[in-house]
């Protein structure tokens, strides 16, 4: 994440100073996707063992083909050039993340035992938003093991109303009494 957060500062920085922060993030995600497709690519942009010298052919036919954005080919070619593609997911995060705080947005991971229906998520969201002041964008995920309930993440605040962990607070407190 180190490494993650200067070059998404700067593309952020190019991005705003052309007016340009929703093209560039929506580019961000087209690129995103052409790797998240591809096992083989994803371990060629990780590669240590193929040199960056070798990857920037292959990365500029890619951004050629893909029709890139100007601004996010750039940013990918210097990236390459400075043997970094293996963080590039976490540098297209780190975008998002400033792209968002830029809108007054803030992201909630949110984990469910079942999957919520549009009106759940519309009601989280909305509950959010009146709690924290800002729009909130949910980042959902289903976990069973939960049995019921959800459990929100806004930054480090974390909100825990699953039934697991209500039923583990029983049991140590079964335990103390007995």
């Amino acid at each position: 994440m180190h490494i993650a957060r200067p070059y998404a500062s700067a593309l952020f920085e190019v991005a705003s100073d052309d007016k340009a922060v929703a093209a560039v993030e929506k580019s961000l995600d087209e690129f995103a996707a052409l790797v998240e497709q591809s096992d083989d690519f994803q371990r060629f942009l990780r590669s240590p063992v193929i040199a960056h010298e070798q990857k920037l052919p292959v990365i500029d036919a890619i951004l050629a083909r893909s029709g890139a954005d100007e601004r996010v080919a750039n940013f990918v070619k210097t990236v390459a050039r400075h043997g970094r593609l293996f963080a590039l997911p976490q540098m297209f995060a780190q975008f998002k993340v400033l792209s968002a705080e830029a809108r007054g947005e803030i992201t909630a991971e949110v984990t469910s035992a079942a999957t919520l229906s549009k009106a759940q998520m519309k009601a989280l969201g909305d509950t959010l938003k009146g709690e924290i002041g800002k729009t909130v964008t949910l980042d959902t995920r289903v976990d069973p093991d939960l049995i019921g309930g959800l459990v929100v993440k806004i930054g480090s605040r974390m909100i825990d109303s699953s039934l697991r962990t209500k039923l583990t607070a029983m049991k140590i407190a079964m335990k103390e009494v007995g």
